[in-house]
């Protein structure tokens, strides 16, 4: 079992979607954290133990955000931002996260592939 925060420009139904596959999911929203600076969040995402999933690409920056430093980091980054999209690319995520490690990578989703930085 992975533990997530998803940030708040996801739709609530990603948590829901990580919490059927097994895994333990809040958003940023559950915790009061809406607003807060990226920089806040990945320390509470530390702190936590917890994968941050977003569409804020600030988070691809390693140099800001070293992958070695983090519980995980998933960033989609997607054509189309609409839930449905959204819902689509976490739902083809979700298999690979038995088989490919997260602590301390970057994963990079796009539409067709998924890149994962140490």
């Amino acid at each position: 079992m992975l533990r997530f925060k998803i940030d708040e420009n996801l739709p609530a139904e990603s948590a829901a979607l990580l919490v059927a596959a097994g895994h333990d999911a809040l958003t940023v929203l559950d915790q009061q954290l809406g607003g807060r600076p990226d920089v806040e969040l990945a320390v509470v995402c530390r702190r936590e133990g917890r994968v941050l999933v977003t569409l804020d690409l600030d988070f691809c920056d390693i140099r800001a955000y070293p992958p070695a430093e983090n519980p995980g980091i998933i960033v989609l980054r997607l054509e189309r931002q609409d839930k449905q999209r959204v819902i689509s690319a976490l739902e083809r995520l979700v298999p690979l996260l038995a088989h490919e490690p997260l602590a301390g990578n970057l994963w990079i989703v796009e539409e067709s592939n998924v890149r994962i930085r140490s």
